[in-house]
Parts: structure tokens; sequence; C-alpha cells
């Protein structure tokens, strides 16, 4: 199992609200035995929340994200995708699969290289929660960001009253 790699600091200036309008689609979580075991621990459906990638139009900003993970962190065929937690929302603990990723990429085989880092768009608020490798984070401020190595297990939940946004950037090595 991967380890949590490091939490870092992305200055907020560098990002303005245009991810509260892009064209957020609903995407269940893509593994179905994952999905199962989170059925069977009694976690009510849907899984999840409302996802904008890079299939869809990203805010004029989005490139100065990919720039900052590829010239200062060495991140290569960085992708990013916008994510909303509406209230009620959670993903049970999980791994991600990077599915899409590892076939655009071709990665077969070389998963280990992955990285992903969460991006929160907005300081915290309560009922908004997130932990990754058994590490709880809550009472963040805009632009604070978790990195970890692909295998590394996380989970998210909104029991809060307003939308929870984050940016996904993920990247290898």
């Amino acid at each position: 199992m991967a380890i949590l790699d490091s939490t870092l600091r992305i200055d907020p200036r560098l990002f303005n609200d245009e991810y509260k309008h892009l064209d957020y689609i609903k995407e269940q979580f893509n593994d179905p035995t994952t999905t199962e075991v989170w059925r069977k621990a009694g976690h009510a459906e849907p899984f999840g929340g409302w996802m904008c990638d890079m299939r869809f139009p990203q805010p004029s900003w989005n490139e100065n994200v990919i720039d900052l993970f590829k010239l200062h962190k060495g991140w290569k065929d960085v992708a990013t995708s916008y994510y909303r937690m509406d209230p009620g929302s959670s993903l049970p603990e999980h791994r991600d699969t990077y599915k899409r990723y590892i076939e655009h990429y071709n990665l077969q085989g070389q998963e280990q290289k992955i990285k992903r880092a969460v991006i929160f768009l907005e300081d915290w608020a309560s009922g908004h929660y997130a932990e990754v490798n058994n590490k709880p984070y809550t009472r963040w401020q805009r632009g604070f960001c978790i990195v970890w190595w692909y295998d590394t297990p996380h989970l998210a939940a909104n029991m809060g009253m307003t939308p929870r946004y984050t940016l996904q950037v993920t990247g290898h090595l």
C-alpha cells in the first residue's frame, strides 16, 4: 500500500469560482466489487458526487494548475477533474481505479507511478469531511491540497448544508 505523500497549499489567487458553473455529470464509482462491499456494509446509494473532467470545458485557469504540477512537481500527463459533492453525499473508503487515465495515457502495468492530488476549492464548512490513509481532514482553507500515490485508501463525505467542491489532479512520475 502506498502511503500519504504530502500536503501542500495552492495559492487560492490561482483560481476563481468558475468551478461552480461547470457542466457536472453524475458518475457512479466504477468498481463494482467495492460498491458491493459498501452496500453490504449498509451504505446508502447513490455513491459519490458530480464530476466535470477533461471531456468537458474546464475553467479558464485550469492550464495554470496543470502547469503548476508539471513544472513544480515534475508530474507527466496531468489531467484534471472537478468534483461537486452535494449535501448528503458520501464516497466510502476506496482506492481510485484511474481507469480512463490509464487507458488514455497507456499506463497499464505502470499504475504505481500514478499520483493524485485533491485541492479544496473553498474553505471548510461544517459537515465536509475527507480522510486519506486513515487520517481525517477538516477545517481546511481554500487551496489546501492532499497528495497521495495511486493505491492509497481514502474517503469523502458531505453531511453539511452546502456543496463541497474539489479539484482532482492526476499525473505520474
